[in-house]
């Protein structure tokens, strides 16, 4: 949120050089960067552009003023307002470049960091899209789906949706997870019930934290986070043959901000990051909120598809691979040994970096075949990113990154900037869950469970006709094809209180789906699969 006004410029703004080279090591780009953004709240003068040029280009300047969204808003908000009103009233049509960032600067008398944030929020919001060497394109936009990637996405542009909104995006879905129906009615929830996890292993912990001095809570951490859960962590991956001392190992505040912080760290607007094509929206949401070109490379039952793989990053040369190799997420397919093989040599001969998103690391059975990559490459290319939310609680934002030493080090700058330190209370707490002994009996109590719920979940769907993805044989989803707009089920089911997670909210594309995402713990309810078997029989 932009707030407050900067001094150093007669318009309360100041004008830094234009963002040079790479994310990694610009701290000072950055920061200047966040003091052009930092809330001034002069009123803009926007004008109507003229007609576009013979190459499609749109002119950034006019002979028309065009009236100002809000005086009140920031700068960045006016500037995205007006394209936005712009696109949708087709003023600013589907192929049409939008003004360089130099020159829509120019004529408006703003940093360019202004522009370049207006722009970012316009391509989260799915209005442009970035392509790299050539500016900013207005974006066509696919009917019934909401704006794309980033639709809805809070902004002073674009308030959030009313909870009842029946715009399926990627934050519809987060909202109605946090305000989400009873488990029974709630498939699509991306985590387990309450009632599935024991509070007494935090609780216990927390009460043993409170019999200790005062003042170990006073101050503010570390920010590679608190040294002894780093070595109890290290213990815990040489179990899975993943070598990597504490000063490899930097606390997060769950994987979204590991997530966040790769994304800081390595992507620009428009460059191109590859994700499963289906993989879980908040992975790709974020990354096209940070400008880059998201592009999904299709799923088999055991891993992606290493042709589609090797075609895509051919035409496409990324910077960053991000995937579930174990448990993944929306399938629940694991990685082959082959695969892995083959993936990491793709990534070694063109030359990008995996991201490898273990969150479901605890919830896979022993002996259940899975492959992690980052075993076999010992973190020299592989970027491995670990949580506790699946199997203890979602509460508990404790996540950690696992890379070599120079890569750690600039992640650990990049959270300095972002936020300094994670609360080491959190981390604390997880470090006694971790050492009194037992986890491992909670863990495999959970996976018990799953197991049977799975059973049962299976075959409900079965029954109703639906196709279930191949190679499902553990953890907490099953992906199925329902032959039906599933969109439809999802704004249906919301109206009677019922939470679906329709597939194409697991699609870099956003497209219509017949996919869908069951979460087997609230996957069996006999009201829900009949409320299922009546939307499928409608539609």
């Amino acid at each position: 949120m932009e707030t407050g006004n900067q001094a150093g410029s007669p318009h309360g703004e100041t004008e830094p050089a234009a963002p040079a080279g790479h994310a990694m090591g610009e701290g000072k780009a950055e920061a200047a960067g966040k003091a052009a953004r930092a809330g001034s709240r002069r009123p803009l003068r926007l004008v109507l552009p003229s007609a576009p040029t013979a190459s499609g280009e749109l002119s950034a300047a006019g002979s028309l003023p065009d009236p100002v969204p809000s005086a009140q808003m920031t700068l960045v908000g006016q500037l995205t307002e007006w394209a936005r009103m712009r696109i949708e009233e087709r003023v600013f049509r589907p192929g049409m470049r939008m003004p360089s960032i130099r020159q829509l600067a120019q004529d408006k008398g703003i940093s360019r960091f202004t522009v370049v944030e207006a722009y970012d929020r316009l391509v989260a919001l799915g209005y442009l899209e970035s392509r790299r060497g050539s500016g900013f394109f207005v974006r066509e936009r696919g009917p019934g789906i909401g704006a794309g990637l980033g639709a809805g996405l809070p902004s002073e542009a674009a308030p959030p949706a009313p909870h009842g909104s029946r715009n399926i995006d990627v934050p519809w879905l987060l909202r109605n997870m946090f305000h989400r129906a009873e488990p029974r009615k709630a498939p699509g929830l991306g985590f387990l019930p309450n009632d599935w996890l024991d509070g007494e292993l935090i609780g216990s912990a927390l009460r043993g934290l409170a019999r200790q001095p005062g003042s170990h809570f006073l101050a503010s951490g570390t920010p590679e986070g608190f040294l002894p859960l780093r070595q109890q962590l290290r213990t815990r991956l040489a179990e899975l043959e993943i070598g990597a001392a504490p000063e490899q190992i930097l606390l997060t505040s769950g994987i979204t901000q590991a997530l966040d912080l790769i994304a800081r760290l390595y992507v620009r607007p428009g460059d191109p990051v590859l994700v499963g094509d289906p993989a879980w929206f908040v992975m790709f949401a974020r990354f096209a909120a940070q400008g880059a070109q998201v592009i999904g490379v299709p799923y088999t039952g055991e891993g992606p598809d290493l042709e589609a793989l090797e075609r895509i990053v051919q035409a496409h040369r990324p910077r960053l691979l991000i995937l579930n190799s174990v448990l993944h997420n929306p399938t629940g397919t694991s990685l082959s040994a082959a695969k892995a093989f083959q993936l990491l040599r793709l990534a070694e001969q063109y030359d990008f970096l995996v991201v490898e998103d273990d969150v479901y690391c605890d919830l896979c059975p022993p002996g259940h075949p899975a492959t992690r990559l980052a075993s076999l490459d010992q973190l020299k290319r592989v970027v491995y990113l670990g949580s506790f939310s699946k199997t203890l609680a979602a509460n508990l934002r404790v996540g950690f990154v696992a890379a070599r030493p120079e890569l750690v080090q600039s992640l650990t700058d990049a959270k300095l900037l972002a936020g300094l330190a994670t609360p080491e209370i959190n981390e604390r707490v997880l470090y006694k869950v971790l050492t009194e002994g037992h986890y491992r009996k909670h863990v495999e109590r959970v996976r018990n469970r799953l197991e049977r719920a799975r059973d049962e979940t299976r075959h409900a769907l079965e029954k109703l006709g639906l196709t279930l993805f191949p190679g499902q044989h553990a953890g907490m989803y099953l992906w199925a094809d329902t032959g039906r707009d599933t969109n439809a089920i999802a704004t249906a089911g919301h109206e009677e209180g019922y939470l679906f997670a329709p597939g194409s909210l697991f699609s870099p594309s956003q497209l219509p789906s017949g996919w869908m995402r069951f979460n087997v713990a609230c996957g069996h309810d006999p009201q829900m699969l009949d409320f299922l078997a009546r939307q499928l029989d409608r539609l």
